[in-house]
């Protein structure tokens, strides 16, 4: 019984952190409304870097790897840094609601591919299926049978390469978990990310302060602090708890954040496909991960 509950509690604190995660691409939108999207890229990670080095502390998290572990968290810090700006770039252009549910849809779909491909993964002919629909409705999401390839604007081709860097960036972290704990590699990566991000900034004076207003500093603290480092512990938290092969299913609360707080903010609607395509990627990520998790429960 005792299990049950403490179970239950690390579920509804994943849930809170996916809906965090997803009221961030409104509140990015904002910030990027009143900035631009080298210098919100560039605060949210230093933010998120800074108030999560306390959280390390905290968990007694240990802080060693090897040099290929090092290796990765470059690679992750360089990937998510132009993640980060394709991020604010996509939002400056487009739908908060559409980006939080392409993205955070296609990008379990791409990762799995990519798994395949470079970690040798082997599938069942399940997972096979699974992999079909959830290409299936990464098309509907791009609305191809209704559009063809006209989600090759700029809008929805820099959120579909936030869905592809965001694969790579999960590969590599899964690749790193073997060699370094994940909240070390995490905020090894905030680090880099942040560095990055303020290099290209720079030239747009981050570091000036009356040059912003009041709204966009409020939002960027409450994007690096609550979705950036609030979220980031309590879904690596609960995902120890909850198990590793049931984190995919829960990031599909993702989308009902970002869609239900661009609609209170920018009274931005949901369309037909993008629930069907999210619906259906959903559906993907469960059936691909149901081999694992029986395996997990033996």
């Amino acid at each position: 019984m005792d299990n049950t509950k403490n179970t239950n509690k690390y579920i509804i604190l994943m849930i809170i952190a996916m809906l965090f995660w997803g009221f961030a691409w409104t509140a990015g939108k904002v910030a990027a409304e009143h900035s631009n999207a080298q210098v919100a890229a560039f605060w949210r990670y230093a933010i998120s870097f800074i108030t999560i080095l306390p959280v390390i502390w905290y968990l007694k998290t240990p802080l060693k790897t090897d040099r290929v572990g090092y290796m990765y968290m470059v690679a992750a810090g360089v990937l998510t840094s132009l993640f980060n700006y394709l991020f604010f770039a996509g939002l400056s252009h487009g739908q908060a609601g559409y980006g939080g549910t392409m993205v955070t849809s296609l990008a379990p779909i791409i990762t799995y591919i990519l798994s395949i491909l470079f970690l040798g993964i082997t599938v069942s002919f399940r997972q096979l299926g699974a992999l079909f629909i959830g290409i299936l409705g990464a098309l509907i999401l791009l609305r191809v049978p209704l559009d063809g390839f006209a989600f090759l604007n700029v809008e929805s081709s820099y959120f579909l390469g936030c869905a592809i860097v965001w694969a790579l960036v999960t590969v590599i972290a899964q690749k790193a978990s073997k060699r370094a704990h994940l909240m070390f590699h995490t905020v090894v990566v905030f680090g880099i990310t942040a560095f990055i991000n303020m290099l290209f900034a720079l030239p747009h004076h981050p570091f000036d302060f009356e040059a912003y207003d009041e709204t966009f500093w409020i939002t960027i603290f409450l994007i690096g602090l609550i979705p950036g480092t609030f979220s980031t512990a309590l879904y690596f938290v609960s995902a120890g708890k909850v198990g590793a092969h049931r984190t995919g299913v829960y990031m599909f609360i993702v989308p009902v954040g970002a869609i239900v707080s661009s609609w209170v903010v920018y009274g931005e609607a949901l369309e037909l496909s993008t629930l069907i395509g999210c619906l259906l990627a959903f559906a993907a990520v469960i059936l691909f991960n149901m081999k694992n998790s029986s395996k997990a429960l033996e």
